[in-house]
């Protein structure tokens, strides 16, 4: 792995000026990065109710729901991005399609093959997340009169903040370098449908590594600030949870 990192860097550095004075790398990195921070609020909106229904809400089956998020979690992109190509090809998709609703190798695409790929990681953070809060004071607080909302938005979310926010950094990181699901969805398009792996693939495709080379250098350095900053802001999760139990 650090052979692998040390050949990109070695490689990626000395062309990044021209990487980044490139008017079509820059357009995948600002497609990425919105693609990304869409699919990164989507993921976040739909996993944390979940995550809270299945930990606090007593969820009918709930084995069997962590059991598909695992699976979901387990099958290869280009899977999932196949199965959303099949439903938007479908009649439902075409009848979307009349209405204006259109994915099928469009920028939105993109946004909906990332969040299909990242809403199972996201759910699987947001839930271990939330189980490592202190029942005991969620409890405490109901028996003094707080309601479900206040419960959770003064005792357990900022117990777990950090470890969310660390969630949501690490969901938009994926987001950065997904590229099998979105590949099946949308294909890539020059300027269009174009993200930072879909660049490298286009690259390659055509012969120029330097470039290529470039482009993973800068989603390296993108993956590396976001490794950075989720460590700084989750924390030590088990250091909290020791923590939680000792008040």
């Amino acid at each position: 792995m650090g052979t692998t990192i040390l050949a990109i860097a070695a490689n990626g550095i000395a062309h990044l000026g021209l990487a980044l004075s490139s008017e079509e790398v820059m357009f995948s990195l600002r497609m990425s990065m919105m693609t990304s921070s869409l699919s990164t609020a989507l993921c976040m909106a739909l996993a944390l109710p979940c995550a809270w229904a299945m930990t606090r809400g007593g969820l009918p089956c709930r084995r069997a729901l962590e059991t598909l998020v695992e699976l979901t979690l387990s099958l290869p992109y280009i899977v999932l991005g196949f199965a959303l190509l099949v439903i938007f090809s479908s009649p439902f998709g075409v009848a979307l399609r009349d209405h204006g609703v259109s994915v099928v190798f469009q920028p939105a695409g993109i946004v909906l093959a990332q969040t299909a790929v990242n809403v199972p990681f996201a759910l699987r953070m947001s839930r271990t997340a939330l189980c490592g809060v202190d029942r005991r004071m969620e409890f405490v607080a109901r028996t003094l009169g707080a309601g479900s909302w206040d419960v959770f938005r003064t005792i357990t979310l900022p117990l777990c903040r950090n470890q969310l926010v660390s969630a949501l950094v690490l969901t938009w990181a994926r987001g950065m370098g997904e590229f099998g699901a979105t590949l099946m969805l949308v294909g890539v398009t020059r300027m269009r449908t174009e993200t930072l792996p879909g660049s490298i693939f286009l690259s390659i495709s055509t012969g120029d590594t330097d470039t290529a080379m470039a482009t993973a250098m800068i989603m390296l350095l993108v993956s590396a600030a976001a490794l950075t900053a989720a460590n700084v802001l989750g924390g030590h999760p088990v250091s909290r949870a020791e923590g939680a139990r000792e008040v």
